[in-house]
């Protein structure tokens, strides 16, 4: 049979719908590989809302009992006696000490991060910016306990001249008074540095991303209208990247918020005895510390439910923080747009 540019005389006649055989079977098949990826992505979004779903509802499930039969307040008490015939919790301390410990990471590791990535991207030659990249990035391959065991025996005994005189000069201030307990490598404020550095390289790699889709277009618009490097950054790269720079926050915090093997090491437990202190050189534990430390002990419903209730706090706190960050996010992009 003749052919016509290597296929058969056949495959040139039309189809039913006017279109050559090959285009329409071409068509048919990218319309049923879209379905198909349409469904998988539809199913896989599904099925992380609903194991969301499954894990909010069996925190709630195994905590209202603990709840109901607690004897003082969940929210304002300083108590943690979880068990026996008068159980009392509640978690005003966990909560200090875990807001505390994330917004001082936040604090030193959002700028730094974003510094680091402007360097990376905007300054730093092209042989060394993909090194100092990856070194980066190897941050974030350092498991957590190594982070701990790092502040404990070595950044630890570095931190105390700075304690000492943050407190000798703003001691004044509750916030930053310390009268030498506990030890200052197991205050709340080296908790948050350590944190810092390690939600540091998640929040400097999304924000080099980000500033290296900046168009190069807004770029040199920039510069060619006169303005200097760090003019043409504040106009163009970091107006462009501050959706992603939220992001990569929240996402950071939502890493310092439910830290555990490190804070567990560094952290020195207070008691309900103590006087509450509003001070960051003070002790404490968070969420995540006070249910490692005490995971063990979980020998009753009554008690688990407790620690469960905890962790619930924990869970909402951080859906919170997300959804915020999403709403922010979405209200920037619109405006952008």
């Amino acid at each position: 049979m003749p052919t016509i540019t290597g296929r058969s005389a056949v495959d040139e006649l039309p189809s039913a719908d006017g279109r050559p055989p090959l285009e329409a079977d071409t068509a048919t098949t990218g319309r049923l590989g879209d379905r198909i990826f349409g469904g998988l992505a539809m199913g896989s979004g599904i099925l992380v809302i609903t194991l969301v779903a499954l894990v909010g509802l069996f925190l709630v499930a195994q905590a209202v009992p603990s709840l109901l039969n607690n004897n003082a307040n969940f929210l304002t008490s300083r108590e943690w006696v979880p068990s026996g015939a008068d159980p009392r919790f509640g978690i005003v301390d966990l909560l200090w000490a875990t807001i505390i410990t994330s917004i001082l990471a936040m604090l030193i590791a959002v700028p730094l991060g974003v510094a680091v990535a402007l360097f990376i991207t905007q300054y730093a030659p092209q042989w060394l910016s993909k090194p100092a990249a990856t070194l980066v990035d190897l941050l974030a391959a350092v498991p957590s306990i190594v982070y701990g065991f790092w502040g404990l025996k070595i950044a630890g005994d570095y931190f105390k001249p700075v304690a000492e005189a943050t407190s000798s000069v703003l001691g004044w201030i509750p916030f930053f008074r310390w009268d030498g307990t506990p030890s200052a490598k197991s205050t709340l404020a080296f908790a948050g540095i350590i944190l810092a550095v390690m939600i540091l390289p998640i929040v400097t790699a999304i924000s080099r991303e980000v500033f290296a889709q900046v168009p190069i277009t807004h770029k040199e618009g920039a510069l060619a209208l006169g303005a200097t490097k760090w003019e043409m950054i504040r106009v163009a790269v970091l107006p462009f990247g501050k959706p992603g720079i939220i992001s990569a926050a929240m996402l950071g915090l939502g890493r310092a918020l439910g830290e555990t093997l490190a804070v567990t090491l560094l952290l020195s437990a207070l008691n309900t005895s103590d006087a509450f202190s509003f001070s960051v050189f003070g002790g404490g534990e968070t969420f995540a510390s006070r249910i490692a430390n005490d995971a063990g002990e979980f020998d009753s419903a009554q008690k688990t439910g407790a620690y469960i209730a905890a962790g619930l706090v924990l869970f909402i706190l951080t859906f919170i923080v997300n959804a915020a960050a999403r709403v922010v996010i979405e209200r920037r992009k619109a405006f952008s747009e």
